[in-house]
C-alpha cells in the first residue's frame, strides 16, 4: 500500500470516481467534492492494485482567534473501504497526513472535529483533544457548530508554527470561529 496525493482540482478522474463512491457510501447524499476556496489536497492509500483503500481531504484557510490569526488545516471526508476496515488503512493515512501537515510551510495550527467515539482513534495518530472547544463552520451568517443539538463532536488540533506556544491552551473550552464555507460546513 502506498499513499498519494493530488491538488483536489488535479486528482485523476478514476481515482475520483472511487473516492466520490467511498464518500457515498459514508454519507448518502453528500456531494462529492470541496470548495475550491479551502485549496483541497486529497491524500489516498492506494492498495496494491491502485484501487482506492482510503482518503480524505485536506482542507487550508486563516482563522482569526482570540486576536491572532493562523493559517489553519483540516482534515475532511476521513473515510475507509468497508473491505478495508479493521487493517490499519485509516490509521495509516491519517498518519500520513499529519506528516505532511507538519511539512507544509506557515501552517500554524490542524483544527477538525470527528464523532465522539473517533476522537482516540485520531488521538492515536497524535492528534490532541481540546475539551470544552467549539468549531463554528458555515458562515457568520448561517453558522454550524460542533455543539448544535444532535451532534457528539469532538474538537481535534495538532500545533505547528505561532501556535505551538498558546498550544491547547488558547483553544480547549472556546468557540472557534472557522467559518469554512458552505459546502465544507464543519470541514
Amino acid at each position: 500500500m502506498r499513499v498519494v496525493g493530488y491538488a483536489e482540482a488535479e486528482l485523476p478522474a478514476a481515482l475520483a470516481e472511487q473516492v466520490a463512491a467511498l464518500e457515498a457510501e459514508a454519507w448518502p447524499g453528500a456531494s462529492p467534492g470541496h470548495d475550491p476556496a479551502l485549496s483541497p489536497r486529497a491524500l489516498l492509500l492506494l492498495d496494491g492494485d491502485g484501487a482506492v483503500a482510503a482518503s480524505l481531504a485536506l482542507l487550508f484557510k486563516d482563522i482569526r482567534h482570540q486576536g491572532r490569526t493562523y493559517r489553519a488545516a483540516g482534515l475532511s471526508a476521513v473515510v475507509t473501504r468497508t473491505a478495508s476496515r479493521g487493517r490499519g488503512c485509516g490509521a495509516r493515512l491519517v498518519a500520513a497526513a499529519r506528516r505532511e501537515l507538519a511539512a507544509v510551510p506557515g501552517l500554524d495550527l490542524v483544527l477538525f472535529s470527528c464523532d465522539r467515539p473517533l476522537a482516540p482513534f485520531y488521538e492515536s495518530a497524535g492528534f490532541t483533544r481540546l475539551p470544552g472547544a467549539v468549531l463554528v463552520g458555515g458562515t457568520p451568517e448561517e453558522p454550524l457548530s460542533t455543539d448544535e443539538p444532535g451532534f457528539d463532536k469532538e474538537v481535534l488540533a495538532d500545533f505547528l508554527g505561532q501556535a505551538v506556544e498558546p498550544g491547547a491552551a488558547a483553544f480547549a473550552g472556546t468557540r472557534i470561529a472557522l467559518y469554512s464555507g458552505l459546502i465544507d460546513r464543519l470541514w
